[in-house]
């Protein structure tokens, strides 16, 4: 099995079993149909993958790692804000008549700041240091930035990355304030693991651990039925990741350049509606 397997089935059990449920409590969630959507939590999950041993995708249920590079890419490459730069619809319940989610995620990302060795936005800052000064504890980003939250259409869930030099491995940790587990953990698992693959290639580094840290882990009231099913489904070896290697700018990655071999998942469709 893929270990991505037993720690994603291992969280949805304990959270079904011991979680806290907001059932009866003012949330603010809601279904398409305007149903105040409920979820069962447990707070402060931390989960590690060593990325030496094995790509983290689970195979209970299919990733679609194309589209989730896709996304990464989206915030984190073109630092854009405007779902008409993603090539999936999945931002669009957020976004306004011009294609904007306001100055949320990649927004924030390309918002430059000045250090003593000049203006960097974050993704350049975060380069800078991998290359320059890898001993540093102070690498990392944070999208979380109270002045502007206001003018997001989503408060940023995935909000800060915390990069982490020893010898020549690269480590990071990704903290999260929220996550829907069914519909996006090992979804944000995939795109932070690809983040970091590129970060250690680009500056010569090895890949080692990504720590992976949720805050409010839970499941929707409506998504249980499917998330029981996915905890008895088959289980398959994790598949080898393959990157290309002559890609030594982080600019000049595209999705074509990730892609996985043996890669054997359930493929049955679900029907998973989306909280708003």
């Amino acid at each position: 099995m893929s270990k991505a397997d037993k720690i994603l089935v291992d969280n949805l059990k304990d959270i079904l079993e011991n979680g806290f449920s907001d059932e009866g409590l003012d949330v603010r969630p809601r279904w398409a149909d305007g149903t105040p959507a409920h979820t069962i939590k447990k707070f402060c999950i931390v989960n590690r993958y060593d990325l030496r041993e094995e790509f983290p995708i689970i195979t209970v249920r299919k990733s679609y790692i194309k589209s989730a590079i896709d996304e990464l890419l989206w915030i984190w490459q073109k630092k854009s804000n405007n779902v008409h730069d993603l090539h999936s619809h999945i931002w669009d319940s957020w976004a306004d008549e011009q294609g904007t989610i306001g100055k949320a995620y990649g927004y924030q990302l390309g918002v430059k700041h000045k250090y003593k060795e000049g203006e960097f936005d974050q993704v350049d800052r975060v380069l800078y240091d991998l290359s320059h000064n890898p001993q540093s504890r102070r690498i990392m980003t944070n999208i979380y930035n109270h002045h502007d939250l206001s003018e997001m259409n989503l408060y940023p869930c995935a909000y800060s990355m915390t990069f982490n030099v020893s010898g020549k491995t690269l480590n990071g940790i990704l903290n999260q304030r929220s996550q829907d587990m069914l519909t996006a953990n090992n979804w944000n698992v995939v795109q932070y693991s690809v983040l970091m693959h590129m970060m250690a290639q680009v500056s010569g580094l090895e890949v080692g651990e990504l720590v992976h840290v949720i805050a409010d882990a839970h499941i929707y009231d409506r998504h249980i039925p499917i998330v029981r099913e996915i905890i008895e489904n088959e289980q398959f070896p994790a598949p080898e990741f393959v990157m290309n290697k002559d890609i030594k700018d982080f600019y000049k990655f595209t999705v074509d350049d990730f892609r996985l071999e043996g890669y054997r998942a359930n493929d049955k469709k679900y029907n998973i509606e989306v909280a708003i």
